[in-house]
This record gives C-alpha cells, sequence and structure tokens, in this order.
C-alpha cells in the first residue's frame, strides 16, 4: 500500500507552520536549530509553550524568546488580533480542526460504534485494564488500521509505537495485516518503533518523535504503557511526588504532538487496587496515574475479561461519547 506524502495532505499542511519559516522573519539559523533539538519543530508548536520554558533552552535569552514568540504569531496569525476578532480567528481555527479530525477503525464493528465510528485524532484516549484484557492486542490492530486508507476508514498514515514492557510482536501484526488484504512487509515498514527502558527515555523519545512527525505522515502514537516504567523508577510515598510532576511533563508533551500533528494517540494504563472500594464494588481496581493521568487523556476505556475469549471495553469518561459497553470485539 502508497501512503501519501506530507505535500499532498493540503487540509494537514494549514494545521501547523515548519519553524524554519522562522528565519524569513529574521530569526537566526542557529536559534533555529535549539529550538529543533529542544523537540519544538512547528511554529503551532512553540504557541503550547511558556516563555519561561523556552529560556530554559540554552543560548536563548529572553530577549531572543520574546523576538521568537512575535515572529511565531505573526506566521500562526494569533498574534495582532483583539477583542471579538481573536475570539472569531480561535472560533475558526479550532472549526478548523474538528474537521480534521480523524477516526481510525479498530477493526471491530462493535467497538467502533461505541467510540463514534473510531480512535479519534488530535485526542488521547487511554485504555485500563488488568493484564490479557485486550489492550496491547488492539494496539496491533491500530498499527495496521491506521494504514488503511481513509475510504476504509483507515488513517492512510504511519505509526509511531513506544514499547515499555516489551510486548510489541512483529509477527503478530503480519497476522492482522493478512487479515485485512494488506502486504505485511509494507505494513511493518511504515511502523516506527522504539523500546524505552526508563522514564527519562521514554520522554527523549518523544522529544525525537517531533522531528519525524513534521517531516512524515504519521497519524498515531502508541504508548504500551504509558505508566510501567514511572511505577518502575519512582517507588515509596517519599517520590510519588516526583513521580507526579514528572508524568504531567510527559503527559503535556504527549497532548501537544497529538494536536500540533493532528495524530491519534492511543495509550494503555495499567490498574491498581482500590482498597477504598470496599466489598459493594463489582470491580474495586482503578487506573494507574491518579488525577493527573485522568486530567490529561481525552477519552478514558476500560478494558476487561468476559466470559471464555471475550473481551469487554466500557466508556469510561469522554466528553462526546455516551456510556456503553463493547462485547467480545
Amino acid at each position: 500500500m502508497q501512503l501519501v506524502e506530507r505535500e499532498e495532505i493540503d487540509e494537514e499542511d494549514d494545521l501547523f507552520e515548519a519553524i524554519d519559516k522562522l528565519i524569513a522573519q529574521g530569526i537566526n539559523a542557529g536559534d533555529v536549530k535549539k529550538l529543533q533539538d529542544a523537540g519544538i519543530h512547528t511554529c503551532n508548536g512553540l504557541m503550547m509553550h511558556t516563555k519561561k520554558n523556552l529560556t530554559g533552552i540554552k543560548g536563548l535569552s529572553e530577549a531572543k524568546v520574546d523576538k521568537i514568540c512575535e515572529a511565531a504569531e505573526k506566521i500562526v496569525n494569533f498574534g495582532y488580533m483583539t477583542g471579538s476578532d481573536a475570539l472569531l480567528k480561535v472560533s475558526l481555527i479550532d472549526f478548523t480542526k474538528r474537521k480534521s479530525v480523524v477516526r481510525i477503525t479498530t477493526g471491530s464493528q462493535a467497538l467502533d460504534d461505541l467510540l463514534g465510528g473510531g480512535i479519534e485524532t488530535a485526542a488521547i484516549t487511554e485504555a485500563f485494564g488488568e493484564f490479557r484484557s485486550g489492550k496491547t492486542q488492539l494496539a496491533h490492530t491500530l498499527c495496521v488500521t491506521t494504514q488503511l486508507p481513509t475510504s476504509m476508514k483507515g488513517g492512510n498514515g504511519k505509526v509511531a509505537y513506544i514499547d515499555t514492557e516489551g510486548t510489541f510482536r512483529p509477527d503478530r501484526i503480519v497476522q492482522i495485516a493478512e487479515r485485512f488484504g494488506m502486504d505485511p512487509g509494507a505494513v511493518l515498514d511504515n511502523i516506527i518503533y522504539a523500546r524505552a527502558y526508563t522514564y527519562e527515555h521514554q520522554h527523549n523519545l518523544l522529544l525525537g518523535l517531533a522531528a519525524k512527525m513534521s517531516e512524515e505522515p504519521f497519524k498515531i502514537l502508541i504508548v504500551d504503557s504509558i505508566i510501567a516504567l514511572f511505577r518502575v523508577d519512582f517507588t515509596g510515598r517519599g517520590e510519588l511526588a516526583d513521580r507526579q510532576q514528572k508524568l504531567a511533563q510527559m503527559l503535556s508533551r504527549i497532548i501537544k504532538i497529538a494536536e500540533e500533528f493532528n495524530v491519534a494517540v492511543y495509550m494503555t494504563n495499567q490498574v491498581i487496587s482500590d482498597p477504598g472500594g470496599g466489598m459493594f464494588i463489582s470491580d474495586p481496581k482503578k487506573p494507574a496515574g491518579g488525577h493527573v493521568l485522568a486530567h490529561a487523556v481525552t477519552i478514558r476505556l476500560s478494558f476487561r475479561k468476559g466470559k471464555g475469549e471475550q473481551r469487554v471495553c466500557k466508556v469510561f469518561d469522554a466528553p462526546n461519547l455516551p456510556e456503553g459497553e463493547a462485547i467480545s470485539f
């Protein structure tokens, strides 16, 4: 299957402006390179950072940051609007973004119906549940369905996969590709895979990923799982506050990637026992990550085992989806 190149996607070209356009606005090429090294590859992405954050980049003074932000504002047309004009501009941009949202099929009609068509781009979908509940299998399926053409409810784009638990299996991708009548070799070629071993390594992979997404037509980022390395690298209540702060920073980075490049983010999460659940709660387990993770994700899905080989997915929280379940997806 031939994927379209970035230049051919006119609608998406309007959504972000390459960071090197700052050079035409009088910004030094060396300073643009510093931004790229920090994982900032578009002017839109630049506007998602605070000036405090930008001055933390080595070699960028407050004066330089002010000049860079002013130039970026000119490019993305935010800078010189006030009052109702500014509100109108923001509304039009938001409307354009919603029009560009793509829903990627999960490969299951029941699950697609539950999700309103599939996994949304420009949003974070979290799937939490016990082991063997189907979270990673869905991640493998999305590696294939994301590459389907949009006429077949795919994303017509490439896949980025960050594996923190060592559960990615290329042979499973081959099986799923054959199910959809696709060339397994071509499907595997369109997946960028990385195994993360520490939470710092995981964060650095996200920084490098932004560079790839600014050049190639990616449509999904899969993180399996988001919390595993944090639970290993931070132990005990004494490190909990530091863990949550670092987790919040990583989630902020993921949100920016999703919105900046209009990619879907599908991440799995583990569960923890809820001692406050009590004996009258049928399933006294809750997703790991606390409020930090809960506030960052757009759509939360609860996965559990059903009877026999059945798997059940329930909408746990979503801004635009009613409560419901998909069985045997």
